[in-house]
C-alpha cells in the first residue's frame, strides 16, 4: 500500500506558511550525539521519516533519546552514555543514506566502526569515497568488505591537512566530526559552505569544539579529548522555504514565509527576482508574490552553496515550464536528477534532455493527470505542477515528501490549496 497526493490545481496561495527545521541540518546534528556521553538536546527538530530512521538506528548504537514539550514545540534530547553497538545494519542504511554519518562519530569516539554501504540512489551514485580517504588522512584504517565499511582506529584519530578534490556536504561532515576527537588540529580545504553545514558547526562548537573558519572553505578543527552536553536550535529548511516560494509563485500567490532567511538562498532568490516574482524581506521571514503578469524563462546551473541548490532544480524546472520563452536548466550535482521530466511531460510541459541540461520551454498552461514521484525533491516538483495545473492531479508515491516536508498537506491547505492525501490499495 502506498499514499498518494490528490491536487485540484489553479487556486493561488495565500496567507502565512511557516518554515520547519531542516533536515538537512537535523540528520547529522543527530548523529554528533555519539561524539559526547554527555546530553545533546536539539530544537526545532522537524517531524520526518528520516528524522525517525535516524533515531531508530541511534537507538540501535545505544544512543536514549526523550522527546519533549516546551513552550508548544518538541525537542529531542539524545544521550550516548555508553555506545552499546558500533555497527550500522544495511536494513536501515539503505533506508537513509545518511545514516553513512554516524561513520565518523562512533569511530573518533569508540575507536571503531562497521557500517553498511549505503550503495546507490536514484538521483545519482554520491560516492563516499571522499569520507573514506579523509579518515584514512588522520590516521583510521578502513577496509570495504561483506558489504560494510569496517573503520578502525584503535589508538584515536590524528589532526590531518585534507584537502578535498570537489566540495562534498557530506565528506565536510563526516570528517568535522571525525576531526573534533582528534588529537591536535586538522585543516580542511574546499569545505562545503552550505547553511547546514555550518550549523553543524555551530552545534559542535556548542558541544566543545574548537572550529575556526566556519562559513568558510576552509575549516580549522582542533581535536578535544571529549565533548560535554549542549542545546542548539536546529536551523529552519531553506529547501522547504525554496519549494513554497515557488509554489507561490506558479499560482500567482503571496506567502509569507516565517522563519526563512534570505542569506540562506541567495542564488534561488536572485533567480525568482530574474524570473519576475517579488521577493521581499521582513524580520519574520521572506515574502513572496507573482502578480498576474506572465513570467520570464531564465537560465540556470545548480551549484554547491552559494549558488542554486540542486534540491531546488525539480520545482524551479516545473515554475520555468510555464514561464514565457524558454530557459535552460544544467544539473552538475548529480548525474541523474532528471527523473521528474517524464512525469511534468505528462502535465503537459515541453522539456528535453540532453545530457546534463534540460531545455524547457514555456506552455501557457499545465494540465491534471497522474504522475509518479521518484524521489523526495521530484516529488516536490511535481506538486508544484499539481497546484499550477487545472482539473486533477494525482501524484503516487507521496510516502517521498514524508522525509523532508513536514505536514506539507496542511500547511498548503491552509494557504488555499485543494490538495487531500489519500491511501491506495
Amino acid at each position: 500500500m502506498s499514499d498518494a497526493l490528490v491536487i485540484r490545481g489553479g487556486r493561488p496561495l495565500q496567507g502565512t506558511l511557516p518554515i520547519s527545521g531542516a533536515k538537512n541540518a537535523a540528520l547529522p546534528q543527530m548523529a554528533a550525539a555519539l561524539l559526547s556521553d554527555k546530553p545533546l538536546t536539539l530544537l526545532n527538530l522537524p517531524h520526518l521519516s528520516d528524522v525517525a530512521t535516524m533515531a531508530t538506528l541511534l537507538a540501535e548504537h545505544g544512543v536514549e533519546l526523550e522527546l519533549a514539550q516546551e513552550g508548544g514545540a518538541s525537542h529531542l534530547t539524545l544521550t550516548a552514555a555508553r555506545v552499546r553497538s558500533t555497527v550500522a545494519s544495511y536494513d536501515l542504511v539503505r533506508r537513509m543514506r545518511a545514516s553513512i554519518l554516524v561513520l565518523g562519530p562512533l569511530l573518533a569516539r569508540t575507536g571503531s566502526a562497521k557500517v553498511a554501504m549505503p550503495g546507490g540512489c536514484t538521483i545519482g551514485a554520491r560516492p563516499i569515497d571522499l569520507h573514506l580517504k579523509g579518515l584514512r588522512q588522520l590516521g583510521a584504517t578502513v577496509e570495504l568488505r561483506d558489504g560494510f565499511i569496517d573503520a578502525s582506529a584503535p589508538h584515536g584519530l590524528t589532526g590531518a591537512r585534507i584537502v578535498l578534490p570537489i566540495v562534498s556536504v557530506g565528506a565536510t561532515e563526516t570528517l568535522m566530526m571525525a576531526a573534533s576527537l582528534a588529537r591536535g588540529q586538522t585543516l580542511l580545504i574546499n569545505a562545503a559552505r552550505e547553511p547546514e553545514v555550518q550549523d553543524l558547526a555551530r552545534c559542535l562548537v556548542a558541544m566543545g569544539a574548537e572550529i575556526s573558519g566556519i562559513g568558510t572553505d576552509t575549516l580549522v578543527i582542533t581535536g578535544k579529548p571529549r565533548l560535554g552536553a549542549a542545546r542548539h536550535r536546529v536551523i529552519v529548511d531553506r529547501v522547504e522555504a525554496g519549494t513554497y516560494a515557488i509554489a507561490a509563485a506558479i499560482t500567482g500567490g503571496r506567502l509569507h514565509l516565517t522563519g526563512a532567511r534570505r542569506d540562506d538562498l541567495p542564488a534561488f532568490l536572485q533567480v525568482l527576482e530574474d524570473v519576475g516574482v517579488e521577493v521581499g524581506e521582513d524580520s519574520d521571514g521572506i515574502l513572496v508574490g507573482a502578480s498576474n503578469r506572465r513570467l520570464t524563462g531564465v537560465d540556470l546551473m545548480t551549484e554547491p552553496f552559494p549558488g542554486f541548490p540542486t534540491d531546488l532544480q525539480a520545482q524551479m524546472m516545473a515554475l520555468m515550464a510555464v514561464a514565457d520563452g524558454a530557459s535552460m536548466i544544467t544539473e552538475t550535482i548529480f548525474e541523474n536528477r532528471f527523473m521528474h521530466v517524464p512525469e511534468l511531460c505528462r502535465l503537459g510541459a515541453n522539456i528535453t534532455v540532453h545530457n546534463a541540461s534540460a531545455h524547457v520551454r514555456g506552455v501557457m498552461g499545465l494540465s491534471g493527470a497522474p504522475v509518479m514521484a521518484t524521489d523526495l525533491r521530484a516529488s516536490a516538483g511535481l506538486v508544484v505542477a499539481g497546484l499550477a495545473a487545472s482539473g486533477e492531479t494525482i501524484i503516487h508515491g507521496a510516502d517521498h515528501l514524508d522525509r523532508g516536508y513536514e505536514r506539507l498537506t496542511e500547511k498548503l491547505s491552509r494557504c488555499g490549496a485543494d490538495i487531500e492525501r489519500m491511501r491506495l490499495s
